[in-house]
């Protein structure tokens, strides 16, 4: 094959995948797999910012979600822990930033946790993770120890 023709095999290869040079990158992949997700919904992929960070009425509403939609059944009025882990011990094991904690509450995680994005508006879960980022890390962490 000349130059030209291998040229020209390449363009049509890039048009076909919609290449394009304008600039935009390709948004990470989140850590989503190949998951049934609620309401048919995937999570988002860009770098997530929560837009209620220090908001104290979304304090106060994410407390009221956090109530209602079961959330205290597993993880303990105040998120300290009960049947699933302590949300406010200071460790995570998939991560504790509000991106992490987001994607958790919207996809979801293995052995328990549901997937609840596409069931609560992005709103909703962002008030979630404020009203978590908001609470103390108690004296006594339940889950170190007994006493």
């Amino acid at each position: 094959m000349d130059l030209r023709a291998e040229l020209a095999a390449l363009v049509l290869v890039v048009a076909a995948c919609g290449g394009s040079d304008s600039g935009a990158s390709t948004p990470p992949a989140s850590d989503a797999g190949n998951r049934v997700f609620a309401g048919g919904v995937a999570p988002p992929t860009e770098h997530l910012e929560n837009p209620f960070d220090s908001d104290t009425d979304a304090v106060l509403e994410g407390e009221r979600l956090f109530g209602g939609m079961n959330c205290a059944e597993c993880h303990g009025g105040g998120g300290v822990g009960f049947v699933g882990p302590s949300l406010v011990d200071g460790r995570w094991r998939y991560g504790g930033g509000d991106g992490e904690l987001f994607r958790s509450i919207y996809a979801g995680r293995p052995r328990g946790m549901p997937a609840y994005g596409g069931i609560l508006p992005d709103a909703a879960i962002w008030r979630i993770v404020t009203y978590l980022r908001s609470q103390p890390v108690p004296e006594n962490v339940p889950t170190e120890s007994w006493r």
